[in-house]
């Protein structure tokens, strides 16, 4: 736990890894180097985090509104994380845990999310279009409202999701696993629903 006044640049550097806790709300933390790190309980909101490198980090913190565009978050733990509105375009997740967090209003769009653990995820009104969530843990995520606009969602598992509103129009749900799932006013103009149950 810190509890003096952050080093900056040591932080920049990778030098500390024990972050838990720490304040570091609009800080500028462009290309730094935070893999492995332990930022638990702290507060990153409006951080810039831009091609930084938080690869295997403890996440399950404050991101709210902090831009990850460029950042590598491969096997970052980002489990009930808070990323209300966070900017995640270009960045890496492959391996990482968005179980269970708050992307509501995230930017996501054209990111490669193949994989990914976003069970009970708050997707509402998240930016993903074209985004690649192929064998995606989507289970009981809530995705109302939001723009998956020719997503690649094949063979992803959306058992019991809630999809009120959600723009999939000319997305690839082949195979996708969409039982329980709510789809009422789910917009499905020109959406690949192959191998599904909602299919013709």
């Amino acid at each position: 736990m810190i509890s003096s006044s952050p080093d900056l640049q040591a932080i920049r550097q990778g030098k500390v890894k024990d972050l838990a806790g720490i304040d570091l709300a609009g800080a500028d933390l462009s290309g730094a180097d935070l893999s492995g790190a332990d930022l638990s309980q702290a507060n990153l909101s409006g951080a810039n985090l831009s091609g930084a490198n938080l690869a295997d980090a403890q996440l399950r913190a404050n991101l709210r509104g902090a831009d990850l565009s460029g950042a590598n978050l491969s096997g970052a733990d980002c489990r009930n994380a808070d990323l209300r509105g966070a900017l995640l375009l270009d960045s890496k997740v492959t391996g990482a845990s968005f179980a269970g967090a708050f992307l509501t209003g995230a930017i996501g769009s054209g990111l490669d999310w193949t994989g990914i653990d976003l069970r009970g995820a708050d997707l509402r009104g998240a930016s993903l279009e074209r985004a690649i969530l192929r064998h995606a843990e989507l289970a009981h995520a809530n995705l109302c409202g939001a723009d998956c606009t020719q997503a690649d969602l094949e063979e992803a598992d959306l058992t019991g999701a809630v999809l009120h509103g959600t723009n999939l129009r000319r997305a690839n749900l082949l195979c996708a696993i969409v039982e329980h799932a709510d789809r009422a006013g789910a917009l499905l103009d020109g959406t690949c629903l192959e191998g599904t149950p909602w299919s013709l």
